[in-house]
């Protein structure tokens, strides 16, 4: 496959960035990409990307489309995916993507909209790079760019890290998580996966210290924690004490959490609202192992593209301001 298809989604928050849009479709064109969809880009309507309707109609369309894309790539986060739940038509989109090679992919808000596909549909998705914030970004990040077309080329992907967590750790499980919120938003609704002995993943953005510290305590009053693993901790973005913190920050709500769990954290993957970030099917088989300060997530049996992709070398991409 020399040119995947792309079909751009606006599940959420329209997109206010026009240049990073810009940016984002010409580097994919220049890739060699084919890139569809440029109508909601459009969009507005208060914070979001057009009505409900028109939103939830990108999904749905992907049940019903002549000739399905390579990747549904979503333009950016925000708010309103929630809102589209009850209107997905989960049964067309499974009969129609349930072994096809159509990804879908984006993180952030979009993680409300993995958890119901995969509750409702069964379909395993990309919590990945979005059209603005990462394709579109100022400087496109070669770690970014290099992961995610390894993740949905391959059908085996392995993502590496530096971590501060020092125990050792070699568990299996199916791989699942995304934004810290979402996931507590949908906690105790049809929405929510009851997923056992998984490896959970969670970033957030623009929440204190305190906050994120009452998230993980959700999810562990709940039990959700209990039933995992492990738990691992990506980028926790703009989440910033206030001076009546007194030295309370993420960490310390880190080290809280990791003395009540009772399974093992683990620390500083590169995904959430960072230019460095792993792409990660949600729903897939995979296997955490940690030693001496570095940590691996391996990953298989996810959807792939049909063809072999070989993108150029993100230095080689024109630039373009």
């Amino acid at each position: 496959m020399t040119a995947p298809a792309l079909q751009l989604i606006a599940p959420s928050g329209y997109p206010h960035d026009r240049d990073a849009m810009t940016r984002g479709v010409l580097r994919l064109r220049a890739s060699g990409c084919v890139v569809e969809g440029m109508n909601v880009l459009e969009r507005t309507e208060h914070r979001f990307a057009g009505p409900d309707e028109a939103r939830v109609a990108d999904l749905n369309a992907l049940a019903t489309m002549d000739s399905l894309p390579d990747i549904a790539l979503s333009v950016r986060g925000g708010y309103g995916a929630t809102r589209l739940l009850e209107h997905i038509r989960y049964d067309a989109l499974r009969e129609r993507l349930a072994g096809s090679h159509t990804l879908l992919v984006g993180h952030s808000d979009f993680t409300a909209i993995q958890m119901a596909l995969y509750v409702k549909s069964g379909l395993v998705t990309f919590g990945g790079p979005m059209l603005g914030p990462d394709f579109g970004a100022p400087e496109l990040n070669s770690l970014m760019w290099e992961h995610f077309w390894r993740a949905v080329s391959e059908p085996a992907s392995t993502a590496a890290w530096e971590t501060p967590s020092r125990h050792e750790l070699d568990v299996e499980g199916l791989l699942w998580g995304g934004n810290l919120a979402m996931l507590c938003s949908l906690l105790g609704t049809p929405y929510f996966p009851a997923i056992e002995g998984g490896i959970l993943f969670v970033e957030d953005v623009g929440e204190p210290p305190f906050r994120i510290e009452r998230l993980l305590y959700q999810l562990h009053l709940s039990g959700v924690l209990d039933r995992q693993k492990a738990l691992v901790l990506g980028h926790f973005t703009h989440c910033r004490p206030h001076s009546y913190d007194n030295g309370y920050d993420t960490e310390t709500a880190f080290d809280q959490i990791a003395r009540v769990a009772r399974i093992p954290i683990v620390r500083g993957m590169p995904f959430g609202h960072e230019p460095d970030k792993f792409t990660l099917p949600f729903g897939a088989p995979a296997r955490l192992r940690v030693a001496e300060g570095r940590a691996s997530r391996a990953f298989h049996g996810h959807p792939t593209l049909s063809g072999a992709v070989s993108p150029p070398d993100p230095g080689t991409l024109p630039q373009i301001p």
